[in-house]
């Protein structure tokens, strides 16, 4: 895909957007911004954590690094809102690139405003059950989409697929799977010839990891992504609703991250004998996230049998197993890259181009 440099947005753009987040997921997004994809959506500021830039005539996607650098420090939102507003757009976007609870908390207000809101930022839709429905009536009231289908999967079609299910009049009698790339790649590889503690420091020095792993290895973000499609699927459950069953042990939880990398050896011993036995019953390991019918939802280490979907996976990859009415005998499976900055920005550019096609699931 050969990028292009687009001159300044003209007024009365059919789709303004403005970008917060420049790190890797943000930055994979200006790029494909820059490409003949995108032609139909203009850049009009763009943030990071302390600098941002705005210009209603549009932004050079290319150039938008180099603007930030050059940047006083400052963050004001209303600023880049007002280049939204004057922008002329007939749809204006605000697209959350970012990890942060603080941006994720703005959220509704933006939908309240009229702005439609796309983000990869989990803490907004998988959090508590009161933030998820004020997203909900923000959405409707205003008229305006949220589209989140980059906080799932990153650019696997899962939350799109439940969706379409559920409005088709099936029903969900069972999720399961691997709903974290870093998880996925260290069962993966856990067969006993490296300590697990071994294949972690390799997971963390190859970027498959957070940078302090205990965000992996603890599932709450696991449990996150499970809220988010129980939510989609028309369950109504709340944070303590979800059983996590974590692989850091309590004296390692709260040390600083030189302390945990140094000591994570200690994870070994008793992971080792949980793998030993899963062997012994002609089993493996897979970090699971499963629902049932009844809305009981747990993340944790589970035996899987060799048959299992989550037994053959490699790699990085996500699998999600969705049984329903209709998908009884033999359950939908939709497996694939479940992370990287590359696809997850496709993600959130599907969604900005969605805007103008369908609307109906606004708020999630």
């Amino acid at each position: 895909m050969n990028a292009v440099v687009r001159p300044i947005a003209p007024a009365g753009a059919d789709t303004a957007l403005v970008l917060l987040g420049t790190g890797v997921v943000g930055s994979a997004l200006l790029t494909l911004l820059a490409t003949p994809a995108a032609s139909a959506l203009y850049l009009v500021g763009a943030a990071n954590s302390t600098r941002q830039v705005a210009n209603a005539r549009g932004l050079v996607p290319a150039r938008v690094a180099d603007m930030l650098a050059a940047a006083e420090p400052g963050r004001d939102d209303a600023k880049l809102l007002a280049a939204l507003d004057a922008s002329g757009a007939s749809r204006r976007v605000v697209v959350d690139a970012t990890a942060s609870a603080d941006e994720a908390a703005r959220h509704a207000d933006w939908l309240v405003a009229g702005y439609h809101v796309v983000s990869a930022n989990k803490a907004a839709t998988g959090e508590t059950l009161a933030a998820w429905a004020q997203l909900r009536r923000a959405g409707r009231r205003a008229g305006v989409a949220y589209g989140d289908a980059a906080t799932v999967g990153a650019g696997l079609p899962v939350l799109s697929t439940l969706r379409r299910l559920r409005d088709c009049g099936d029903r969900l009698l069972a999720l399961e799977g691997v709903f974290s790339g870093s998880l996925s790649w260290l069962f993966n590889q856990f067969d006993g010839r490296r300590p697990f503690s071994a294949l972690l420091h390799e997971a963390r020095a190859s970027g498959y990891t957070e940078p302090d792993p205990r965000i992996d290895l603890g599932g709450a973000d696991v449990a996150r992504k499970l809220l988010i499609l129980a939510r989609a699927a028309g369950h109504a459950l709340d944070v303590a609703d979800v059983e996590v069953d974590g692989l850091v042990p309590a004296p390692l939880r709260e040390v600083a991250l030189d302390a945990f990398l140094a000591r994570a050896h200690e994870l070994d011993a008793g992971l080792e004998r949980r793998r030993a036995d899963a062997e012994r019953h002609g089993r493996v390991l897979r970090f699971l996230a499963r629902l049932d019918e009844r809305g009981r939802a747990r993340v944790g280490l589970t035996e899987v049998e060799p048959s299992h979907p989550a037994a053959r996976l490699a790699g990085t990859d996500n699998l999600f197993a969705l049984t329903t009415q209709r998908y009884r005998a033999q359950p939908l499976v939709i497996q694939g890259a479940g992370a990287g900055p590359e696809v997850t920005a496709q993600a959130l550019l599907g969604d900005v181009l969605a805007l103008s096609a369908a609307q109906r699931h606004a708020s999630g």
